[in-house]
């Protein structure tokens, strides 16, 4: 299916869908306040964020394992490139060891994205790779093995026993989006990552439906969100409600700028503000070069995948495993090296170039 065709059946199973969701709790954005939220801040532009020292979401959030040193030095280079934002996924199992752990972590965390005039937005679950996950120390990098340590949030065995799991589900998110409802230091709350993705399809539908309900349950004054991704068939049901109960909408586009532009065009037609909240790919022609100028030229929100290369090793490409090679001859995803210095110069001057007029925070 063309993605038009698609993008208009999305739309149209969205207009029963919005019907059919009158009375669910809370109040999503009328169009005319998210629209005005989006016209108060600049350009936003930033990564997919983790510290190169940790391999997931758990490993960065635990308390052994935090690392601020790292944040700080990571987060001063974003700063120095112009990013004003950052993409940070949770970790739903460090809030069950401790909710308080994740909770002084994220506050911590936040005063030094403030430092660097970065403001973030956080992600509360995700569909995609490793299916189980555990609290404690997690396993080391599998050598050159893109994202092996990276963990589906919840994890599959949980999702058998649905009632137990939305009853934990909703106390975490309630918490945590309750305990943050009124602090600007955050953008938004992006509360599924590309629910459906890795073959789970429709199955994430019920899933996804009540993280919206549980999130307007803790009346954030900030906006919530969650990613449009692989757009096609078999996924409309769960996209128009999407679209339908995003107060923003953010998606997810891995090809290569005339791609991205009719992209954009169609889900402009939503008339809310739009951010691609995953991009870069530099095998698939999705480069900073190539891409950020489009969405430039459209104001959408460009937030790439990955930053500093380390132990969750996006630089090596999806299903291409290189265990003899320190690095890829061409890096997948990411921009610095742990030292700070770049994969490519000419990235970070197009960064920087395009950046060089951009508001902060």
């Amino acid at each position: 299916m063309h993605l038009n065709k698609t993008i208009l059946a999305i739309l149209a199973c969205g207009l029963v869908i919005m019907t059919a969701e009158a009375g669910r709790k809370g109040k999503r954005w009328t169009e005319e306040q998210a629209n005005a939220w989006y016209a108060q801040l600049p350009w936003l532009v930033g990564c997919n964020y983790n510290p190169a020292t940790a391999i997931n979401q758990i490993e960065m959030w635990s308390d052994a394992t935090y690392d601020p040193v790292q944040i700080d030095k990571e987060l001063a280079w974003a700063e120095e490139i112009g990013f004003n934002t950052m993409r940070v996924f949770l970790s739903s199992v460090v809030w069950e060891h401790n909710p308080q752990e994740l909770k002084n972590n994220m506050n911590h965390f936040l005063g030094i994205c403030e430092k660097h005039h970065i403001r973030p937005f956080f992600v509360l679950l995700d569909d995609n790779w490793l299916p189980e996950s555990s609290y404690g120390k997690q396993p080391e990098p599998q050598p050159g093995v893109h994202n092996s340590g990276w963990v589906k949030d919840p994890a599959l065995s949980l999702r058998k026993d649905t009632v137990q799991l939305y009853r934990f589900l909703r106390r975490y998110f309630k918490d945590v989006i309750g305990s943050f409802r009124n602090d600007k230091r955050i953008l938004f709350w992006d509360i599924y990552n590309e629910p459906g993705a890795q073959h789970i399809g429709v199955v994430s539908y019920h899933l996804m439906k009540k993280t919206y309900e549980w999130a307007r349950e803790a009346r954030p004054s900030q906006p919530i969100t969650s990613s449009i991704c692989e757009m096609g068939p078999e996924n409309v049901k769960l996209q128009a409600f999407q679209l339908e109960n995003n107060d923003i909408n953010t998606y997810h586009n891995y090809k290569d700028a005339a791609d991205q532009e009719q992209m954009i065009k169609y889900l402009r037609m939503a008339n809310r503000p739009l951010l691609c909240t995953e991009y870069m790919a530099r095998k698939f022609n999705s480069t900073f070069q190539t891409v950020l100028p489009i969405l430039k030229k459209h104001r959408v929100g460009a937030i790439n995948w990955g930053f500093v290369a380390g132990k969750t090793q996006t630089n090596f490409a999806w299903g291409e495993p290189l265990p003899d090679k320190k690095e890829p001859e061409l890096w997948f995803h990411d921009i610095l090296r742990m030292d700070g210095t770049p994969f490519s110069q000419e990235e970070v001057d197009t960064i920087k170039a395009l950046l060089k007029d951009n508001g902060r925070f």
